[in-house]
């Protein structure tokens, strides 16, 4: 498992577009699919990172508590040839046993991870209703064996000012979790 950061992408960068197909309905869900929201959440995961286990259920529950109030989406971008539990059938048996009510994207280019500079699993961006980028950074400080609980504090202290139509406050942590697995 290697360590590593979210780039903290510059605030107010625009999200970058994506197209790609839902592992749960098949169907091709798009950045402008969320255009008229209040804003649009973006989370790189997958299914074999610990840091990603280590939340899977709370960001679950994150997706049941707002996915009726702004867009949400999961992406994954790793290598499923080498990483086979990333495959679109693993990323939706992870979406069907968690109750994911967000789309789950898989980004086999890796082309999306890349546009948005996306590092680790997980790596999170919250985007305004104008698309404009102003929260990447950590779900909460909790990691796998550090004893802090999985609260989702930090996202969702962003996704409330959002919703509310204000700017997060700007002192954002990094996402910390396993590369991305490129081909």
């Amino acid at each position: 498992m290697a360590l590593t950061e979210s780039t903290m992408l510059e605030l107010e960068t625009a999200a970058p577009d994506f197209a790609l197909r839902d592992v749960v309905t098949g169907k091709t869900i798009s950045r402008d699919d969320f255009r008229g929201q209040k804003g649009l959440l973006v989370m790189f995961i997958c299914t074999h990172c610990p840091y990603v286990k280590h939340i899977e259920s709370g960001l679950a529950q994150l997706g049941s508590d707002y996915s009726a109030t702004l867009g949400i989406v999961a992406i994954s971008s790793n290598d499923a040839q080498k990483y086979p539990d990333d495959s679109p059938e693993g990323l939706r048996k992870q979406a069907q046993r968690l109750g994911f009510k967000f789309p789950y994207l898989y980004d086999e280019s890796q082309s999306v991870a890349h546009a948005y500079n996306a590092a680790c699993t997980p790596d999170i961006y919250l985007f305004d209703k104008d698309l404009k980028l102003v929260y990447r950074g950590q779900f909460d400080g909790a990691r796998p064996g550090n004893n802090v609980p999985v609260t989702g504090q930090d996202l969702r202290a962003a996704l409330d000012a959002v919703v509310r139509g204000e700017k997060p406050n700007p002192d954002q942590k990094a996402s910390i979790g396993c590369n991305i697995k490129w081909k």
